[in-house]
């Protein structure tokens, strides 16, 4: 049954200043992580059921949906955070450039080199700006002070931050203002050199100026980097995304274009939740 078009306010355009038109009714593109059938188990409860969708290279990717609909589990999946939960388990494929992320030969050190993630609230670790930086980067065999500080600059500079930290690189993280620490852990998360930025509620914890930043920076990061971004703001998620998957009860309802899902959403239990009748 045809859904009506919403009136919905001028937040639409996102953070380039356009719509975002990348939805399955648009020219095809390459997926960088692909669900297929995917589901993520708790003991006998299913968190994640069966699941089935791309995630575009290079595009920016929002997960909606109300508390305990199974966003963060499913994003949490991609690099294998959810293998430190007791009794976690998994179904169906999950596949990064080609190969599947569950399957028997996978290194999950080289997995979350290659995927990043930044949490909801700033983790920075209680060392020197630097050393935070620097932490991924040596775990991975660099050792030069040259090469950590070439890193370590051009991480920061990516995460809009180095003009502001550049004088207080040996001071410690802690004394960073929260927006400051996000932008950290971003760069943390970029000196390693990921393909994939995870991003859990990354401004949840943040004041508006705080989270403006984190999403002007998310939009400097499209194409560069695949960003896939779970958050409770819908004004958020039609800001910043070229996509947007709605998720419910651990359930796929809709993935389509930020535009068209927030306009002429094809489900209706889309249009009641991004209308605010329940959730």
């Amino acid at each position: 049954m045809a859904v009506a078009t919403m009136q919905r306010p001028a937040m639409m355009t996102n953070k380039r200043g356009d719509p975002g038109n990348f939805g399955p009714a648009h020219a095809p593109q390459t997926a960088h992580v692909t669900a297929e059938e995917f589901s993520v188990y708790y003991g006998g409860n299913e968190a994640v059921k069966k699941v089935s969708m791309a995630f575009p290279a290079g595009k920016v990717t929002a997960i909606i949906g109300p508390s305990g609909c199974g966003k963060s589990t499913l994003l949490r999946a991609i690099n294998r955070m959810n293998d430190l939960i007791p009794g976690c388990r998994t179904g169906g494929r999950l596949i990064l450039d080609a190969e599947n992320i569950y399957g028997p030969r996978i290194d999950v050190t080289a997995l979350r080199r290659r995927v990043g993630m930044v949490f909801q609230k700033p983790n920075p670790f209680p060392k020197t700006v630097f050393e935070n930086v620097a932490f991924g980067p040596r775990i991975h065999g660099v050792r030069g002070r040259g090469d950590l500080a070439s890193i370590v600059e051009e991480s920061l500079k990516r995460a809009a931050l180095w003009d502001e930290v550049k004088d207080r690189l040996h001071e410690n993280a802690l004394g960073l203002s929260g927006g400051q620490q996000q932008r950290l852990c971003i760069a943390r998360a970029l000196a390693v050199q990921p393909e994939l930025l995870l991003m859990d509620e990354p401004t949840s914890a943040l004041d508006p100026i705080a989270t403006d930043r984190i999403e002007d920076l998310i939009g400097e990061l499209r194409g560069q980097y695949t960003v896939i971004i779970v958050t409770h703001n819908m004004q958020q998620a039609a800001r910043v995304s070229d996509m947007t998957a709605f998720m419910y009860v651990g359930e796929l309802i809709e993935f389509d274009s930020t535009s068209k899902l927030f306009t002429s959403p094809s489900e209706q239990k889309t249009q009641d939740y991004i209308t605010g009748r329940f959730g």
